[in-house]
């Protein structure tokens, strides 16, 4: 993520603001919002990458510009070796196929390149695109975790999806998405 992405962040954001709104994290009213800005969320994440924890990417479509994202935080090393997916897309892209693509190729480069064993993707049970992607890549269905994360304005329960190294097909999940996509 770069800081001159803000622009066509803040327009996504606002254009897909009722499609991205049930789904979006929130601050419980306990806790101080701070205003919190796209320029220092991109400083925080940035910090974060560069300690380990974090890889935040950018989706883009058909050029350089923004469409979504897909963020893999909590990195945790040793003998987990594991972290997290969240992403989002703006509502013109949704449907066609770039979120799967782009979670893939992250989950990827997580278990090549970094070579973590385990990544999770927490998702709303109501949220049928989010669940049509772990879906298509693969990931198993390893419970529900009650009142997970402050969402839309309150905590919300979230399925939990997973999967592992040793589940991955040759050529990674991207071959997967790219296999399924030739049998339909």
């Amino acid at each position: 993520m770069r800081r001159s992405d803000a622009r066509a962040w803040a327009r996504l954001r606002q254009d897909s603001a009722e499609w991205l709104g049930r789904w979006e994290a929130t601050l419980p009213s306990t806790v101080p919002s701070g205003g919190r800005s796209y320029g220092a969320a991109v400083r925080s994440l940035r910090q974060q990458a560069s300690q380990g924890r974090a890889l935040p990417f950018v989706t883009t479509y058909d050029g350089d510009e923004m469409i979504g994202q897909v963020t893999v935080s909590g990195i945790t090393w040793g003998s987990a070796r594991w972290a997290q997916i969240g992403y989002w897309i703006a509502r013109p892209y949704a449907g066609r196929g770039i979120t799967t693509t782009a979670v893939a190729m992250a989950a990827d480069h997580c278990f090549e390149a970094l070579g973590l064993h385990r990544l999770e993707i927490a998702i709303r049970p109501e949220n049928r695109s989010s669940l049509r992607v772990v879906e298509k890549l693969g990931f198993d269905r390893i419970g529900v975790a009650p009142r997970y994360l402050h969402i839309d304005g309150a905590w919300r329960d979230h399925v939990l999806f997973a999967v592992t190294s040793e589940q991955v097909v040759p050529g990674g999940l991207l071959a997967r998405v790219d296999s399924r996509s030739l049998e339909h």
